[in-house]
């Protein structure tokens, strides 16, 4: 049995949040290598075919599969004034039942960063994530060292809740990462009742 494809379609001010289609490869190959040095620190590294349309096509279809069995939400960021895409925000492992929650992961090209796209990127994920895919909790990483990345998260809401040890292989090392997380009912730090 065939199942009919489930589209996410969310819209930010300045952003549409849509799966990657087959015809996003030139853009996405184009910003990928124009944005490789500036990605490649807080990346794991790329396999060799990374850049290739067949591991494209993949992903592809890897982003419809996940999408229809609500294991994970890839999207890709576009900006809305002219379509170029600008990033990709994916909520993955999501887990259901007593957990009911996923792990956020994020990218944005350097001709794009430090724009607000990856805020409003964020805002838009976590708002469907917990009013629609009725989520309880998201889940983020990054390197302590990654500062920007810490400055998105506290920006967007999400609390640091601790380290772990050799989390993620990170440019070619286990790297340690910190912990962050949004609750969809988040009481931390309120005193009122």
């Amino acid at each position: 049995m065939l199942l009919a494809r489930r589209t996410t379609r969310l819209e930010t001010e300045r952003l549409t949040l849509r799966p990657p289609v087959h015809s996003d490869f030139r853009a996405w190959t184009s910003l990928r290598i124009t944005s490789r040095e500036f990605l490649t620190p807080w990346e794991p590294n790329w396999a060799g075919d990374h850049l290739t349309r067949k591991s494209f096509t993949n992903r592809v279809y890897w982003a419809g599969r996940a999408i229809n069995q609500g294991t994970a939400l890839p999207l890709f960021l576009l900006r809305r004034n002219d379509q170029a895409l600008v990033g990709a925000i994916t909520l993955d492992n999501i887990r259901r039942g007593p957990a009911q929650s996923g792990a956020l992961g994020y990218w944005v090209g350097e001709p794009y960063a430090r724009e607000g796209f990856m805020t409003e990127a964020i805002s838009a994920v976590v708002h469907h994530a917990f009013t629609r895919m009725e989520l309880s909790r998201i889940e983020a990483a990054c390197l302590p060292e990654n500062q920007a990345s810490r400055g998105l998260l506290e920006k967007s809401g999400f609390k640091y809740e601790g380290v772990a040890q050799s989390y993620l292989q990170i440019n070619g090392r286990w790297r340690t990462h910190v912990l962050y997380a949004a609750l969809r009912m988040d009481r931390r730090g309120r005193t009122e009742n």
